[in-house]
């Protein structure tokens, strides 16, 4: 198009603004607390409101105030006249959104570039100058907005020019009620406050160039109403995202005067276009019926509103999901977190648009595909190296095969009312999906699961944890949807406070289940199972972190005959039947076929339960029982095996505990994910013959019984290994002298070739030191005490090297003694294994010779070198 100035480029202006002056705006057009977003600068989502630039050519770089008529010199255009700035008046402004607004220009540098579209006389009213301006980054040249402005300047008109085209009309629709109504009272203070965005035009603060305009005194801004009208579309339609406004323009029709009341109203066009944006014809009158605002017209992709809260309604809050459990006020003192009615909710999806919105989201506007998703590292950005290439594979929808959408605020599987026959279908558009994860999010009921399952021919896995379904006893569709869930083996429903009858009925609509997951669903027995609840091919059930507290709480599911793996993993259990049970005829027995039971993080404190488990589990190969307190403190229940002294020592002896197990469990091949190898299992079998040694040596021999009653495997054990020799210490009164003295036989081997070893008894007081006992030593056998080595035989057999009875090497250095060289034997029965005897070095030091071994009598080698 040509004309006079037309196609003229103003001087760049450069421009700038801060967080504050993004606050300021929003706060002056009348966004509310519920939209921190734009008013609380330490919000997660603080953005500039989208309308902003269009008080950047006001403001520039300014934060002071300004002359504003000085500002406002004319720069002649080309073959028009020269206009008068003190009297021009806003047209009609069109404001187009390419690239959201930093919330602050720190660190970057942009102008507003400005050219002329057509310069057009209106005779004798005035002169219409039409202008493009274009806020762009220096450096990249890219595009965040496009203003079309519409200058009117008044009686500055008959000078020749052409008269200009018809303008382009959006008039409301005939004969319909608006969509949305909003108004605002405006007071002499509103055109004060707007002023501060950088607008300092008189005619919006004081009388006087009003009167001479014609005006009468004082108007409000019309950008104000312009950007006040905008706010409320999207606050209203958009659900305040500034995402969801895309072009916006109005026509300022007459002036509006402090105090006037604005009522726009707003309707909604259906037209969409661009990936969702609604067009949206709209008005804004004055309390007397006068359009202030014509020719109102918008892009806006429309949230629509949810339904009236109700209870048990699932909602979500800037990502925050909740379920609405009490509507009105309370004053109670333990009620739950409390939601305003009018705060924003964030808009629920469908199946394709959380797809759509997860893997193929639409490209902004004059957006380079590699710049759409910066990855940053503490503010700065890093270098994408084959994102793209994955992008492009998601967004092929058709070839998906494993899907999460999780937390994507997922509702329905379809719109409501849409006609499903016409519009897109779930299975045209990623027929192939095989893994499917809908956990965290706004489902309700299971119509939806089944309506999407149904659509998906070859799916295996579902999840759908941490949702809310209700009325699931009474759900139709779920009744009969087994044809929807015929190729789904794997089934999780975690997190979903369903009571087991609940459970039971959707996991039979499962015909092909093989593995349920409802872990955390505060489940404390198991009443029933039908015999068609599940399927004969369910093989493992995950039942970690529910309130179990005894094996017998699940004693129904004993009758799942298919059941290999049973995981019990963080919930309660101590015991296997309750303490309240009489009789261990109530021990619940699995099936041959179950192999695999986890029963780590429970609260099992006696070896008599793991002892009790090959009865309850008669095909158990493999457990996991880390974080039990037995396990923790494997001497926790042993009767009378420590004193109390060395029971407030104990500490987590897993080494011990893994050993323990395996002996006591002939059965298991794999223990805690480890392996139990056949030199493992005798090993573990010689260490516990030699604990329940200890504890024999611990009781008179008239109570060997009821030790032996602890360990069933005590006689089987002693055929395969041997009987361990049980070493008892004889009880002296601590007032005797008898009870002060040990007996020590020394035996000395001399180097000589040929020499018998001499071996000599004495008693030595408890008191003496190590070089007292040296001294000893050394006139027994005519030796020099300080060349001579002291080795206690301590008579005991270790099944592993290097593995001491306390299971910390510290109380060794404590007690200044050493492991000296180990010597390996085979005792008399023994079929394979390892037994090491163990011998200690008493050192040189002042710690008494009773503190440095144990018992009444001991043996000593003597060595000299």
């Amino acid at each position: 198009m040509s004309g006079p100035g037309v196609g003229f480029e103003y001087p760049p202006r450069e421009v700038s603004w801060v967080k504050r002056d993004a606050l300021l705006f929003a706060q002056s057009i009348g966004c509310t607390a519920d939209e921190l977003h734009f008013l609380y600068e330490l919000d997660p989502k603080f953005s500039v409101f989208p309308t902003y630039p269009i008080v950047l050519p006001f403001k520039t770089n300014s934060q002071e105030v300004i002359d504003f008529y000085a500002e406002q010199k004319s720069i002649a255009i080309p073959n028009v006249p020269v206009f008068d700035p003190t009297r021009v008046v806003d047209g009609q402004r069109s404001l187009q959104l390419f690239k959201p607004l930093p919330t602050s220009s720190a660190g970057k540098k942009f102008e507003i570039r400005t050219k002329v579209l057509g310069v057009y006389d209106k005779g004798r009213p005035g002169t219409v100058v039409e202008t493009q301006s274009d806020l762009v980054e220096v450096g990249t040249n890219e595009v965040y907005n496009r203003v079309l402005t519409s200058s009117f300047y008044v009686a500055q008109g008959n000078w020749g020019g052409p008269k200009g085209p018809a303008t382009v009309n959006f008039p409301p629709p005939k004969d319909k009620k608006p969509d949305v109504v909003f108004e605002n009272q405006t007071t002499p203070e509103t055109p004060l406050l707007y002023r501060l965005n950088g607008d300092y035009n008189p005619l919006h603060a004081h009388p006087e160039p009003g009167k001479k305009m014609g005006f009468g005194g004082v108007i409000i801004h019309g950008l104000y109403s312009w950007n006040w009208a905008c706010h409320g579309l999207l606050q209203h339609l958009g659900g305040s995202d500034p995402a969801n406004i895309k072009e916006y323009q109005a026509r300022f029709a007459s002036p509006v005067r402090p105090g006037d009341k604005l009522i726009a109203e707003a309707w909604r066009t259906g037209e969409k276009k661009d990936g969702g944006f609604e067009e949206i014809r709209f008005q804004v009158k004055n309390s007397t019926g006068k359009v202030v605002l014509s020719n109102g017209r918008a892009l806006i992709k429309v949230v629509e509103p949810m339904t009236s809260p109700y209870i048990g309604q699932r909602r979500s809050y800037e990502g925050h999901l909740c379920t609405v459990r009490y509507i009105g006020k309370s004053k109670a003192s333990t009620v739950a977190s409390f939601v305003r009615p009018t705060r924003s909710v964030d808009p629920p999806q469908t199946f394709l648009s959380a797809l759509q919105h997860k893997y193929a989201p639409e490209p902004l506007a004059d957006q380079k595909p590699e710049t759409q998703r910066p990855i940053k590292f503490s503010g700065k950005v890093a270098e994408e190296v084959g994102f793209e290439k994955i992008r492009r594979q998601q967004a092929q929808l058709h070839e998906l095969q494993y899907v999460i959408l999780d937390s994507t605020r997922l509702a329905a599987a379809y719109p409501d009312g849409e006609d499903q026959e016409k519009g897109q279908r779930i299975g045209q558009v990623c027929p192939k999906i095989k893994e499917l994860d809908l956990s965290r999010n706004l489902l309700e009921h299971f119509d939806p699961v089944v309506e999407i399952c149904a659509e998906l021919p070859l799916l295996k896995s579902l999840r759908v944890n941490w949702n809310r379904f209700r009325n699931v006893l009474e759900d139709k569709k779920l009744e009969s949807a087994s044809d929807a869930f015929k190729g789904v083996e794997h089934l999780t429903l975690e997190d979903t406070y369903l009571d087991w009858r609940e459970i039971c009925h959707i996991a039979s609509r499962f015909p092909a289940l093989t593995s349920l997951n409802i872990g955390s669903n505060n489940l404390s027995s198991i009443p029933s199972i039908s015999p068609n609840t599940f399927a004969s091919t369910l093989v493992s059930l995950d039942l970690e972190l529910n309130s179990f507290s005894s094996l017998a709480d699940l004693a129904p599911l004993a009758t799942i005959t298919s059941l290999r793996n049973l995981v019990l993993k963080g919930n309660d259990i101590s015991s296997i039947v309750p303490t309240s049970s009489s009789t261990a005829s109530e021990a619940p027995v699995f099936g041959s076929n179950l192999h695999y039971v986890d029963l780590s993080y429970n609260k099992v404190d006696s070896w008599s339960f793991v002892d009790a488990l090959p009865h309850s589990f008669p095909g158990l190969m493999s457990l996991r029982f880390t974080h039990n307190p037995i396990y923790n403190n494997p001497d926790l229940d042993n009767q009378g095996a420590d004193t109390p002294s060395q029971q407030t020592k104990a500490v987590a002896k897993t080494e011990e505990a893994f050993m323990l197990i395996a002996a006591r469990l002939p059965s298991l091949k794999t223990l805690n994910f480890s392996t139990v190898t056949p030199a493992d299992r005798i090993e573990a079998e010689m260490f516990y013959l030699s604990r329940i040694a200890k504890q024999l040596a611990t009781v008179p021999e008239a109570a060997e019984g009821n030790v032996l009653a602890r360990h069933r495997r005590w006689a089987e054990l002693c055929e395969l290994h041997g009987e361990p020799t049980v070493i008892r210490q004889k009880e002296l009164n601590p007032t005797f002298l008898e009870a002060r003295l040990i007996t020590v036989k020394f035996h000395y081997e001399s180097d000589a070739e040929g020499a018998a070893a001499v071996k000599k008894t004495i008693q030595i007081p408890k008191s003496f030191d190590i070089y007292d006992v040296k001294a000893v030593a050394g006139k027994l056998f005519g030796l020099r005490p300080l060349k001579l080595k002291l080795v206690w035989e301590t008579g005991e057999w270790d099944p592993v090297a290097g593995f001491d009875e306390d299971g910390d090497s510290s109380d060794e250095e404590e007690l200044d003694v050493e492991p000296v060289e180990t010597q390996e034997v085979t005792a008399q029965s023994q079929k394979g294994g390892r037994w090491v005897k163990r011998e200690v070095e008493l050192k040189d030091g002042p710690r008494q010779f009773g503190y440095c071994v144990d018992g009444m009598e001991v043996k000593v080698r003597v060595k000299s070198w």
